[in-house]
């Protein structure tokens, strides 16, 4: 595996700590900035908007770069909005910095996907994508407690500025980590990357993530006060439980990374199988510690973890352009917004127990997207992805490793 992988995910890490921070210092800052719990709960909407709908734009506008160019500005673009969160006085500069940092992460995700894409082996791309994913599953274990206890300590502005810090050694590790690769001519451009989405079979496998993405989010959203509300675990106890949930993604991210190359679409419908009884179990035993735990770290496992195995799929059937991995960055983000949202609706309506029968009606729906594909052997879930454009790596740059581009 190529060093590179392991600093994009630094990368990641960073734009995915700076995507929590908020919800870990929600009164610190509603305090700090002279506005509501509300207002402050806005702040995080608008963070996953801005990457749902302006990421994909950026990734645009970025496409005649160099990719390792295109990392660079993008971390420069996000260095500005975590100074402008960590320097705002007022409301209405935080939002701005929400937005900004939110279209840089995601464009960030999608050219880093497409970037691991070219500067591996075909054969290891879904074990390339989860070692960068794990910049998503450490962000969950480690960078949103670590903020949090920082901003705590310190001072809610100290957590961007950590943020920031983070940024400036991904970025440097960037910058001399991460191989120059040079674009064929002619390759890569804007007519060929927005070409592949007149396929309609692709907007169904990213509709997949969608529902995978949501499905998990309609309990992960809601798991304080299910836990404590249902449950009976005091509130000391559930950051120790989000830890050992943030951990079950690590594990399982690891896992399905292995197997996504060979197995894309296979690995989702047992994924989507297992996510539907996990959140059905944890809907009817709720109230019971023990299997709730069991099935809480079982939608650890099998939830956003199935993020290599989603993304193996997108590329083989698009193709591993940044634009391609980007909208799917984009219809992931949808899944959280739409889970998240429509989970308070249907708690107001039903009770704590409503979003995890929402989620599992969403596995459902996931799982009906794969079946098709799985019934006649879709030859997508094996085999090489399809090339976006060929590339030359500078020599020694990729961690000593002499590979072909996507």
């Amino acid at each position: 595996m190529p060093r590179a992988v392991y600093i994009l995910a630094l990368g990641i890490f960073a734009m995915v700590t700076s995507e929590f921070v908020v919800a870990g210092l929600m009164p610190q800052m509603a305090d700090g900035l002279d506005a509501t719990i509300p207002q402050i709960g806005y702040l995080i909407t608008a963070f996953a908007a801005a990457m749902a709908v302006g990421g994909p734009f950026l990734t645009v506008a970025l496409l005649k770069l160099a990719p390792r160019t295109a990392l660079l500005v993008l971390f420069a673009v996000f260095l500005a909005g975590n100074i402008l969160a960590a320097t705002a006085t007022g409301y209405a500069t935080m939002m701005a910095a929400r937005v900004i940092t939110g279209v840089a992460s995601q464009a960030f995700f999608g050219v880093g996907i497409s970037m691991c894409a070219r500067i591996t082996r075909p054969e290891v791309r879904g074990r390339a994508i989860a070692v960068a994913m794990n910049g998503l599953m450490l962000g969950t274990l480690l960078g949103l407690p670590l903020s949090t206890v920082v901003g705590e300590r310190f001072g809610w502005r100290a957590a961007f500025w950590t943020i920031s810090l983070i940024t400036l050694i991904a970025a440097g590790a960037t910058l001399f980590g991460v191989p120059r690769i040079e674009r064929a001519e002619g390759g890569g451009g804007f007519r060929q990357e927005i070409g592949v989405f007149r396929k309609p079979r692709l907007w169904l496998v990213m509709s997949t993530s969608t529902l995978v993405i949501g499905a998990t989010f309609s309990a992960f959203s809601y798991l304080n006060p299910i836990l404590t509300g249902l449950t009976g675990f005091s509130s000391g106890t559930v950051p120790l439980l989000l830890i050992a949930y943030g951990a079950a993604t690590v594990v399982g991210n690891t896992v399905v990374g292995r197997f996504a190359d060979g197995h894309a679409v296979p690995v989702l419908a047992l994924g989507l199988v297992l996510n539907l009884l996990f959140l059905s179990g944890f809907a009817l035993f709720a109230g019971m510690p023990a299997p709730a735990v069991v099935c809480m770290m079982g939608i650890g496992l099998v939830g956003v973890t199935m993020n290599p195995a989603m993304v193996t799929r997108v590329q083989r059937t698009g193709n591993a352009g940044p634009l391609v991995n980007t909208v799917h960055s984009s219809f992931i983000t949808l899944g959280v917004i739409l889970s998240s949202s429509i989970g308070g609706v249907v708690i107001d309506a039903w009770g704590l127990r409503a979003p995890l029968w929402m989620g599992a009606v969403m596995a459902l729906g996931g799982l009906a997207t794969v079946l098709p594909a799985l019934r006649r052997r879709d030859p997508l879930s094996t085999g090489p992805t399809p090339p976006l454009t060929k590339v030359a790596c500078t020599a020694g740059q990729a961690g000593g490793s002499r590979t072909p581009g996507a």
